[in-house]
């Protein structure tokens, strides 16, 4: 275990104070249905140039000050899961010293390693600590440095932390710079009366790891023309569908393996961007889930599965795009009904994926140039999927979260391995 020691904790309220007609920010529906816990991520970099703890870290805190005064929300209370109470009372602000150098954590074989760079006890939390955002700049012995930002996930999906992380290191190197925002989400996922109850996660009781694999562009190309030539009907796709239906296939397999050949028929839950048809700039949860399904051995083909992957969610687009605000929250209430009943019949292996990809994070830029990985905190739910723009060029990481003995045996299958590799940047 790597010690760590805090530095500092502080608390960062808005620079400006939030004026009366902004202090209650309703939540929308797709706010409500979002998990209880905290969505974290990391991005880390090479040694500063002029390399000075506390000057690094005042820049961070003056520019985290600034950009809460468009992300006020960030810095207020949650009341009674239905809106945010605006009364800057702050994010949590943590330095923390590493006695390691950058490079032992990020040559981990598992990507577990990284937690230390997160505000322990907190990542993956399911109670909310009383701020809704909370960071971490944690220092490394050689000089190399990490950002983490953990932000309540009834507030903001992925592609708003995403722009979250992008605007506070625009504010770092530019004060004048000033996010153009929209806190709307429920003017298009208004909350209803009869809301759902939503069923309890049960963590993993097994040991879960999470290990980072690169894609090149060359194997995804290849990927993709043997999607597109086997199925017949799925002519160019996409970098992050070729990349999920290889995972997919290889962590089937290996849980057909471990179950003596038994096959479990698998469904994998996608979770959609809505930005856009929504404004690019709007902030809280604006997704939504699709799935895709494999019922024999025959489905989980690459050819199969990547066609079922590229027509399921090209289907869910052109269906959206003629839906009016009232369809959407229905819409979006039937999906959770139907995954809470899948859930509860318990016929399925339940996997999940979601893209970070194209929201800009391998050029988050403080200052001190673009990070070397960026990665999520470990994850105790198996079977879940992330991907990653790789920051060298138009390859993809994934990060994978499986049971230990599952990950074992996807180690050592020779189609997995011939499309990807295990990431050692260091």
């Amino acid at each position: 275990m790597v010690a760590s020691t805090i530095l500092s904790r502080k608390i960062i309220k808005p620079f400006s104070p939030t004026p009366p007609s902004r202090r209650r920010h309703n939540l929308s529906f797709m706010d409500y249905v979002s998990p209880p816990e905290y969505a974290p991520i990391a991005a880390f970099y090479s040694k500063p140039t002029s390399y000075n703890i506390s000057q690094t870290s005042n820049i961070l805190e003056n520019a985290l000050s600034k950009v809460l005064d468009s992300y006020y929300p960030f810095a207020g209370t949650i009341v009674d899961n239905k809106y945010v109470d605006c009364n800057d009372i702050g994010v949590e602000y943590l330095t923390v010293r590493i006695n390691c150098p950058m490079s032992e954590i990020l040559n981990h074989p598992y990507n577990n390693a990284t937690d230390v760079v997160f505000p322990q006890d907190l990542t993956w939390s399911r109670s909310v600590n009383g701020y809704l955002l909370v960071v971490q700049l944690s220092h490394f012995d050689c000089g190399g440095i990490a950002i983490s930002v953990c932000i309540w996930h009834k507030i903001a999906d992925g592609y708003s932390l995403c722009k979250f992380l992008d605007d506070w290191a625009a504010t770092s190197r530019d004060a004048d710079f000033k996010p153009s925002l929209r806190f709307d989400a429920s003017s298009f996922f208004p909350l209803i009366d009869d809301l759902p109850v939503l069923p309890n996660v049960t963590l993993e009781p097994h040991r879960c790891v999470s290990r980072m694999y690169h894609f090149s562009s060359s194997s995804l190309t290849i990927l993709k023309d043997i999607i597109a030539t086997g199925s017949g009907v799925v002519h160019n796709p996409t970098r992050v569908e070729v990349a999920t239906t290889l995972v997919h296939k290889c962590v089937v397999e290996t849980s057909l393996a471990n179950s003596k050949g038994v096959f479990k028929p698998s469904l994998l839950c996608h979770v959609m961007n809505l930005r856009p048809p929504l404004p690019l700039n709007t902030i809280g949860n604006a997704c939504c889930h699709f799935s895709s399904v494999a019922t024999t051995e025959d489905d989980i083909k690459l050819h199969n599965f990547g066609a079922q992957l590229h027509i399921a969610k090209q289907q869910l687009r052109d269906e959206l795009k003629v839906m009016s605000t009232d369809e959407l929250t229905a819409h979006a209430l039937e999906k959770v009904k139907r995954g809470v009943e899948k859930l509860e019949k318990n016929t399925f292996d339940i996997y999940s994926c979601s893209s970070l990809c194209n929201f800009g994070l391998h050029k988050t830029d403080f200052g001190w140039g673009r990070p070397i990985r960026v990665t999520l905190a470990s994850n105790r739910v198996k079977n879940n999927f992330y991907f990653f723009d790789d920051p060298n060029g138009d390859g993809i990481n994934a990060l994978i979260t499986l049971r230990e003995d599952d990950m074992l045996m996807l180690q050592s299958n020779k189609e997995f391995l011939e499309f990807v590799s295990p990431i050692n940047l260091m």
